[in-house]
């Protein structure tokens, strides 16, 4: 069944962006229809409350109206009707192109230093998770977790079931927030949902706003629907989110400096992308990879999965994934344990494309093919390089020649 959020956060942004859209050009005469525009937020906001909370949009806007509230010297009784206001005139910070050398990271911290150290964490499937450190786990975690939370920016993931009564769950939900930095960008919210992937910010925006080095954040649509790219040059970063199917699949490139850009590393929550899932959330890849093997479909621990709708073979999932994955790395097992688990076509692409954003975004070449050890693998966790079994097998070969 398709799932719809009853938080309407997306909603109150539009409405409050359409109403607004060029008011920072006001007179001081027409400051208290920005007021009254503001109000209508609030109340939009309050009425959704209940439906938002965790949501990190929704929170990010009361925080916002706060903000702006004090800024403009709004009382927070008055009329709340939508005002008409003009929109934005031609020449706005939107089309700036100039931005000072501080909000370009390869320019500004290093300008007298080698070039940064750039790490790449990616989430596809049921889900899959590579992390900054290339350790690849499989992992349950359903609902909302955090797979980024740093000094810069905060990445949130909402995970659902695949099928009802099922184990097997898929990023439904995506929020990343930008928070604001120096005189380069305001603080931006970028939120996607399943058939909603957006090609701006969750105020309508496409960049950092209105600071000198807005276009330091940008959003750029791939394809329609299917594939965004947000470039971060100030932090020197790259993410791409794509839909495939009816789930997201999310990828990064960072700098090493941005990863570890936290205040208090010690007391940080748990963070995905750097820690990996917890043991508790973590599924043991290599045995129910021999169980598919043995049994024709996917099991987890506990009670029997629901058949899924299109049922596939060890066989006939193996084939089907080599289509696109002629490598048989972890991306390759994972497309044919997802096959196996939900009979899902779409997470043949899921596993397609996020290797295509490895190669994209992995800055060593040698490390986009990721193998599980076989030998001395601790249940939930795969090997982050490791040598290729069938290597291992040629080897043996060659000694027992040897011996011969």
């Amino acid at each position: 069944p398709a799932v719809t959020s009853p938080c309407k956060i997306l909603k109150c942004n539009s409405e409050f962006w359409a109403a607004t859209s060029g008011s920072h050009h006001l007179g001081a005469e027409e400051a208290p229809e920005f007021c009254t525009a503001l109000r209508a937020y609030a109340h939009c906001t309050r009425r959704t409350a209940r439906t938002c909370r965790g949501d990190l949009a929704y929170h990010s806007a009361v925080h916002g109206i706060d903000d702006l509230m004090v800024q403009h010297n709004c009382s927070k009784d008055g009329p709340t009707s939508q005002p008409r206001l003009r929109t934005l005139p031609p020449g706005d910070s939107q089309e700036r192109s100039d931005s000072p050398e501080i909000c370009h990271y390869e320019k500004s911290f290093h300008k007298h230093s080698a070039a940064p150290n750039y790490t790449h964490c990616g989430l596809f499937g049921d889900p899959h998770l590579r992390t900054f450190t290339d350790t690849f786990q499989t992992c349950k975690v359903q609902g909302a977790w955090p797979l980024i939370d740093n000094n810069y920016l905060n990445v949130q993931v909402t995970n659902t079931p695949v099928l009802p009564g099922s184990s097997a769950t898929a990023t439904s939900k995506l929020t990343i927030i930008f928070k604001s930095f120096q005189e380069c960008v305001d603080q931006k919210v970028y939120q996607a949902e399943m058939d909603e992937l957006p090609a701006a910010f969750v105020d309508g925006s496409k960049n950092g706003g209105d600071k000198h080095g807005a276009n330091s954040l940008k959003i750029t649509e791939k394809v329609s629907g299917q594939h965004i790219e947000i470039q971060a040059k100030y932090i020197g970063t790259t993410i791409v989110v794509r839909q495939v199917g009816r789930y997201l699949t999310f990828a990064v490139r960072m700098p090493e400096e941005v990863v570890n850009a936290v205040e208090d590393r010690d007391s940080q929550g748990l963070y995905l992308c750097l820690r990996g899932c917890p043991l508790n959330q973590q599924i043991d890849f290599q045995t129910i990879r021999s169980a598919q093997a043995t049994e024709g479909r996917a099991r987890r621990k506990g009670p029997s999965l629901p058949a899924p709708p299109e049922a596939f073979t060890y066989e006939t999932a193996t084939a089907k994934c080599r289509e696109k994955l002629p490598v048989e790395d972890l991306y390759f097992q994972s497309c044919v344990f997802d096959l196996l688990t939900t009979g899902d076509v779409n997470f043949m692409l899921a596993a397609y494309y996020a290797f295509e954003d490895v190669k994209m975004l992995h800055s060593n070449k040698d490390k986009l093919h990721l193998y599980e050890r076989t030998r001395d693998l601790t249940p939930g966790n795969t090997a982050p390089m490791g040598t290729h079994p069938t290597l291992w097998v040629a080897l043996l070969c060659l000694c027992w020649l040897c011996l011969l």
